[in-house]
Order: structure tokens, then sequence, then C-alpha cells
């Protein structure tokens, strides 16, 4: 009776925990943060209730909950789970509960926490929901808290990254939304009758011709790519990103990293590939291209950064660059390497950016030349560290690795040279990284405003182990996570393997 509803109750219960935040009183406003993180918490618990119910032998669609919205258009709330948006959706209530842990006092502290949690609704919503009106609602309601959380709680540049953000986010979205709409369309011309739901999609014919680029297929599939490359973010639309991360607070920084940059690549997965297996094909040089130009360009913009919050933020478009070429490649080491790979960068980037204002709470500066020799005074912090950047370079033992060998695995399967180009990303990374650990906390104290530093406290050690514990869980041991993931993964490659087996047929 309750596994209809687990994944309704998993995407509105932070929604209900934020309204109930509102409502406090002013006399227990004292219970503000505590209330934040008994719901995120809950959250994560009720979210391992589909690890429970997940049959990891199956391929099909799993906790289905399908309810008519709008009869008239096939507009219908459908949600479901499997093996590709199950640990995107366990990441997202792992991540939530940390981020609020770690938050310190802040201004208008009550609706800083309501906008996490609801912008955990929209996330949880955006990996669940298979219809595709209901996708885009969610997608785009996530701008709201996002905006609120860098607009009001961000750096001094905020309203300038704010704006950025969301029209860039808005732009995107308008393309793809035009997308679903002929999408709608397409599908009653051929069936009789409106539908926006995923699954019944996949089934139209959508026209399509070698001979002319500018056909129906290619206009759609680009119209979701432009939004899905946006989020990503892909060069060349990377460029809100190191803005929107420098003036956001540290869990703002820490959700955008480790969640809302994998709705893209999961959208590559979910809608792209399969709605259009023949412009997907065609388009596949260029998004090869483009994402080998990201893995290298990100890391030599990382490699010019002093501040230590860009750096990161320039890591990101780097490690997503491999993430994105593995969806390009698309056989089985690339596609299941690029789904642990974003989990891999989920934690790694999210725990560098917590490092990254823990050091900023007490130093007021992300200014890489006002640091040195901090493993003198804060080890504890400076264990932290070395141990989570190593994750993100990808060092054998740690999540990362996987993720990496995965991809460049199935790169090299799909061409030696790919793989050789983007097996730049492993010393590129590791050498503006260990650079950063070598500037930060090693050498001398050169500077007297570092002396008197404080190391972790209880709450700060409290919110990075269960960071590092994934880390090496799935550095040492991954067959739970592939596992899961395997059999959603090999039939969405046997759907497109039949879908160009029946192209190259019917070709002169």
């Amino acid at each position: 009776m309750f596994e209809p509803y687990l994944l309704t109750l998993l995407i509105f219960f932070p929604f209900v925990g934020a309204l109930l935040l509102f409502l406090l009183p002013k006399t227990w406003q004292t219970w503000t943060l505590p209330g934040a993180l008994l719901v995120s918490t809950i959250e994560f618990v009720l979210s391992l209730w589909i690890l429970y119910y997940f049959d990891s032998g199956s391929h099909e669609l799993q906790l289905v909950h399908k309810v008519t919205w709008i009869s008239t258009l096939g507009i219908s709330y459908f949600v479901g789970v499997d093996g590709i948006n199950l640990w995107l959706v366990l990441l997202t209530t792992f991540i939530t509960p940390l981020v609020v842990l770690s938050i310190s006092q802040q201004p208008k502290l009550k609706f800083y926490l309501a906008c996490f949690l609801i912008l955990e609704t929209c996330m949880l919503g955006t990996f669940l929901a298979f219809d595709l009106f209901l996708f885009y609602i969610f997608w785009e309601t996530m701008l709201i808290p996002m905006y609120f959380l860098i607009g009001i709680w961000g750096g001094p540049r905020r309203l300038y990254a704010t704006i950025k953000f969301v029209l860039f986010t808005l732009a995107g979205g308008l393309c793809m939304l035009l997308g679903i709409i002929f999408l709608m369309y397409l599908y009653n011309d051929q069936f009789g009758s409106f539908s926006t739901s995923i699954l019944d999609l996949y089934s139209v014919q959508i026209p399509f011709s070698y001979e002319h680029f500018l056909n129906p297929q290619t206009l759609l599939c680009l119209a979701f790519l432009i939004a899905f490359f946006i989020k990503v973010p892909t060069f060349p639309f990377h460029t809100w990103l190191p803005d929107a991360h420098v003036e956001a607070p540290t869990g703002g920084s820490v959700i955008l990293a480790a969640i809302l940059l994998k709705m893209g690549s999961y959208g590559l997965i979910r809608f792209a590939l399969p709605l259009f297996p023949q412009a997907f094909e065609i388009l596949t040089p260029v998004g090869i291209g483009l994402s080998l130009v990201g893995i290298v360009y990100g890391a030599l913009l990382a490699l010019a950064q002093e501040d230590l919050k860009k750096l990161v933020a320039y890591s990101s478009i780097s490690h997503m660059g491999l993430v994105t070429l593995g969806i390009w490649i698309s056989n089985l080491h690339g596609m299941s390497g690029s789904l642990f790979q974003m989990l891999s960068h989920g934690l790694a980037t999210g725990g560098l950016f917590l490092l990254v204002g823990m050091l900023y709470e007490r130093r007021h500066t992300r200014d890489l030349t006002q640091f040195g020799g901090l493993a003198k005074v804060i080890p504890i912090f400076s264990v932290f560290l070395v141990v989570i950047t190593l994750a993100s370079i990808a060092l054998p033992s740690t999540n990362g690795f996987i993720g990496e060998f995965l991809v460049l695995l199935g790169s090299f399967q799909f061409h030696p040279w790919i793989a050789a180009c983007a097996g730049t990303t492993v010393f590129l990374g590791a050498y503006y990284m260990l650079s950063m650990i070598q500037r930060v906390i090693f050498g001398g104290l050169t500077q007297p405003s570092n002396q008197g530093l404080k190391d972790l406290s209880w709450k700060e050690i409290t919110v990075l182990t269960p960071i590092v514990i994934l880390i090496f869980w799935m550095g040492l041991y991954p067959k739970p996570f592939l596992q899961k993931m395997e059999k959603s993964v090999l039939h969405l490659l046997s759907q497109r393997a039949h879908y160009e087996l029946t192209i190259y047929e019917k070709q002169p």
C-alpha cells in the first residue's frame, strides 16, 4: 500500500517542511535550523526505502505513480524510478541534510532554509518526472529558490550573477518548451490524442533526413540540447557558472555543483538520446568535440585562477565534460562511467565547496596568495582537503577513479584518439589541484592572519565525514552502484542499437 505513493511523498515532503518552517511562531525561532535538519534527514531516510524496493534485475520503471492532470492535453502527474535516476535521487537526499547541517546563523534564516527545502522538492521532481510537461515545471520552478539564495545571500556581485544564471536557464527552458509543444502535436497527428508521457513519446516517428540538416528531428534535438548544454554547462554555454558559484553562499554552491549540474547530463540520457536517435547520432561528433573542448578548456581556466571558488568552479566544467563525453559515445562503459562520475563529482566537488566555505568563514578571503602552511595550524581541515582533492583528481581507491576509468575505457573502445584527448583531464586535474594543495596547506606559514585559525569543529567534521566515507566506499567497492544501473543502461543502449539498425536498413 505504501509503495505507489513513496515517490510522491519523497518529492513533496521537503516542500511541506518548508511551509511548516514559515508557520513557526517567533517564540520558536530557535527550532528553525533543527527543524530543517530534521525534515531533510527524514527525507534521506525515506529515500533509502527506494533502495529497499528497487529490483536491480529489471530495467522496467518502478514505484510508478501516475495520475491524470490535464486530460485534454494528455498531461499527467507521472513519476517513477529506474537505474538511471536512482542514484541521482539518493545523491540529492544525501547532500541536502549535509548542507543544512553546515549552515550557521544567517539573516532571514527561516527563508534561507525554506529555499533549500523547496529546492530539494524541485530537484527530486526533475529527476523522477516521466511526463515532459511535469519535468519542465520542476526544471523551471527550481530557478525560484536559487534566485533568492544567490540574490539575497550571495556576494557583492550577486545580482549580476543571479540575473545571468536565470536568463541563461530561462532561454534554454524556452527552447525545450517549444520542443515539448511540437512533440505533443506530432503525437496527436500520429495517434489521435495528446500526450506528454515520455514512454508514449518514445514511439513517435519524428521526420528525419540525412540530406537536409534542418529537418524536424534535428531541430527538436537541438532545442533540447541547448537547455541541457546550458545546465551542464557545456562549452560555450558555461559562462554563467563561475559567476553563480563565486557569488552564491556556500550551501548554494554545493547544491549547484553537486546536483543542479547533473540535471543537464541526466536530460541528455533520458530525453535527447532516446527521443531523437537519428539526430543524436548525427550530432555525436559535435557533442564529443564540445565535451573534449570543455575538458581541456575548463582545466586550463582552473590553472589560471587565484580564487579558490573559481578554481573549483572551472574544474567542474572539465569534469562535466568527461560526463557528457561518456554519454555521447553511448556504450556500456561510457554510459555507466558517466552516471558513476555524476555521483563522484557531486560528492568531491560538493565537499570542496564546503571546505572552501569553512575556510572563508575563518579568513574572509579566497585568494590563494593569502594562504600557505595551514597544515601547521588546522591539521584536521588539511586532512579533509587532501582526501577530497585526491578524489577530485581520481586517485585509485577513490570514487573519482572508477568513473574516469570507465569513461576513458568506453572512449578507447569508441576511438583511441578520443580517449587520448580525454585523458588530459587526468594530469591537468592533478596539476591544478595539487598546486592548490601545495599553496594552501604546505610550505611556510607566511601570513600572520593564519596563525590563530581554529581547526574544524565537531559539526564541520560531522558534515564532511559521510562524504569521505562514500568516497572510499564507492572507490573500493563500486559493484552495488554499478549493478543497480546496469539493466537500465543496457536497455537504453539496446534501444539505440535498434534505432541505428533501422536507420542503416532504410538507407539506399
